[in-house]
């Protein structure tokens, strides 16, 4: 067995697909303790830096665990903000905690836009707390295929990708057709001081992996989840961490296309 080598993306033209099954994006910067962050005047500088866009406040309660080895667990509460564009059913959610701040929608709509509304919440961190560095800096997009969809896998996604759920003239055709659930788990060599993460395969109805990532829905589906990170601490510079986050969709994006046909662009309304 060869030794596994880094992946190598090359420049990979987007294709705009205007029905994208992307379920869920989300980006996320982490960064030492801020324990201001819990005070509701603090807060309120980053609040008006990003009301326009997310203009309903929540405060979620919610607890973290420690666990130390021969100890009980220890529990504390804490709390997060999240703001969205509309108080039902958001489109768009700018989390807030005292050691992260995170970016996620349901309604993404081009790579450009997505990365301009990130620097605008990573300028109101950098602006309202100057927090001393970014501990971990994370980019995840999640695709889900339904539908019309599921029954063409095999024209929308490679062989290679789909595994034993894909016909093949050596297997019997019992076993494709038995699966009820089937997920792959893949840890990608990355550009040094990067980590990619994918999931991927096919969830009956009413089944999810990650409740917080990927809600339940009442038919079969199929999902593409990619996740590419770093923990290497940095500055907490909201334009270069822009940077750091342009490049890990740029690569997200080669590797999505590396897994997905031609068909795939075509069926989503792409033009390739």
């Amino acid at each position: 067995m060869t030794e596994p080598q880094p992946l190598n993306p090359t420049s990979t033209p987007e294709v705009s697909l205007p029905r994208a099954p992307l379920a869920r994006v989300l980006a996320q910067a982490r960064f030492p303790t801020i324990l201001a962050i819990r005070d509701p005047d603090r807060v309120a500088d980053f609040q008006d830096a990003v009301r326009e866009s997310y203009p309903n406040l929540n405060r979620d309660q919610v607890h973290s665990i420690r666990l130390v080895s021969g100890e009980a667990p220890d529990i504390r509460p804490d709390l997060i903000w999240r703001f969205t564009d509309r108080e039902t059913g958001p489109g768009w959610r700018v989390s807030l905690g005292v050691d992260f701040v995170a970016l996620e929608t349901s309604s993404y709509g081009s790579r450009s836009d997505f990365l301009d509304r990130l620097l605008t919440v990573l300028s109101a961190v950098e602006e309202s707390f100057r927090p001393a560095s970014a501990s971990r800096l994370g980019l995840r997009y999640i695709d889900r295929l339904t539908g019309e969809a599921v029954d063409r896998l095999a024209e929308l996604v490679h062989a290679e990708v789909l595994g034993i759920i894909q016909a093949a003239e050596t297997l019997d055709p019992s076993l494709r057709a038995s699966v009820i659930h089937q997920l792959t788990e893949v840890q990608f060599m990355s550009p040094a001081g990067t980590q990619i993460q994918g999931r991927w395969g096919q969830l009956p109805a009413n089944a999810t992996y990650e409740p917080n990532a990927l809600e339940p829905i009442e038919e079969p589906s199929w999902v593409l989840d990619l996740d590419m990170f770093t923990t290497e601490s940095r500055p907490f510079a909201s334009e270069e961490l822009l940077t750091t986050t342009t490049g890990f969709a740029e690569c997200l994006y080669w590797l999505f296309r590396q897994m997905v046909t031609i068909e795939f662009l075509k069926f989503y309304g792409g033009e390739p």
